[in-house]
C-alpha cells in the first residue's frame, strides 16, 4: 500500500509546482481529481496530496484564495466519497519563489474557509522549518489537521543527522506524544554516496 501521492500538478518541465490556486485552471484541477481518485484506489492509497502552486502574475491575492478554496471543496467532497483524506502542503517560498500557500496559519485559514472534515495538512518540516521555525509549539497546537509528514534537513534539504539544524529526535518526541499514528516519510535529497545508509540513518533518527 502507498501511503500518499500528489493530485496531479500540471506541467512540472514547464515551472508548474501545482495548479490549484490558478483562476485560468480550475477544469485542469477539477479533471486531475478523477485521475488520482482512480490511481489512489488502484494503488490502495488513502491519502492524496495538493500542491497550491505558484501565484499567476497579476492576479488579484481575494481570487487566488478563492479559487483555492473552491478547488478544495470540490477535491475534498469528491476524495471523501472515495474514502480518500485531502491533504495540502504548505511548501517554502525560498526553493519554490511565488508558492501560494507557505505557512501553517495561512493554511489554517484556508481550512475554515473550505468547512471540509476531509482536509488535512501534510506537515513538511523542512519547509516549515525555512518558512517559520517553532516546529514543535506548532506541532503540538495543531497536530489535530496534521495527517502525514515529511523530514529533511535544513539547510539543503540532505541527511537529517547532526549536520542540520533541526533536532529531529525531539521533533519526533513531539510527534509521538500528540499521538500520531501515521507516515513519517524520509524525503531529503542524499549527499552522501551510500543512499540506503542515509535512509537507515534517518528511520533510525525518527524511531523515538
Amino acid at each position: 500500500m502507498q501511503a500518499l501521492h500528489n493530485l496531479p500538478a500540471g506541467d512540472w518541465a514547464k515551472g508548474d509546482r501545482g495548479i490549484a490556486c490558478q483562476p485560468e485552471r480550475r477544469g485542469e484541477f477539477r479533471d486531475g481529481v478523477g485521475l488520482a481518485i482512480e490511481y489512489a484506489q488502484a494503488l490502495q492509497c488513502p491519502q492524496l496530496n495538493c500542491l497550491a502552486g505558484i501565484a499567476p502574475a497579476g492576479v488579484a491575492a481575494e481570487l487566488l484564495k478563492s479559487t483555492l478554496v473552491d478547488n478544495l471543496k470540490f477535491a475534498a467532497a469528491e476524495l471523501g466519497r472515495a474514502n480518500i483524506k485531502l491533504l495540502v502542503e504548505p511548501v517554502n517560498t525560498r526553493d519554490i519563489p511565488g508558492f501560494y500557500l507557505c505557512r501553517t496559519q495561512q493554511a489554517l485559514y484556508i481550512f475554515a474557509e473550505v468547512a471540509s472534515p476531509n482536509l488535512y495538512l501534510q506537515y513538511d518540516i523542512y519547509h516549515m522549518q525555512i518558512m517559520e521555525g517553532d516546529l514543535i509549539a506548532t506541532i503540538k497546537q495543531n497536530h489535530q489537521y496534521i495527517a502525514h509528514y515529511h523530514t529533511g534537513g535544513v539547510p539543503g534539504r540532505h541527511e537529517i543527522d547532526d549536520t542540520q539544524e533541526i533536532n529531529y529526535p525531539s521533533v519526533m518526541k513531539a510527534i509521538v506524544d500528540t499521538g500520531y499514528k501515521g507516515h513519517v516519510a524520509q524525503e531529503f535529497i542524499p549527499a552522501r554516496t551510500d543512499v540506503l545508509a542515509s535512509l537507515k540513518q534517518g528511520v533510525q533518527i525518527c524511531d523515538v
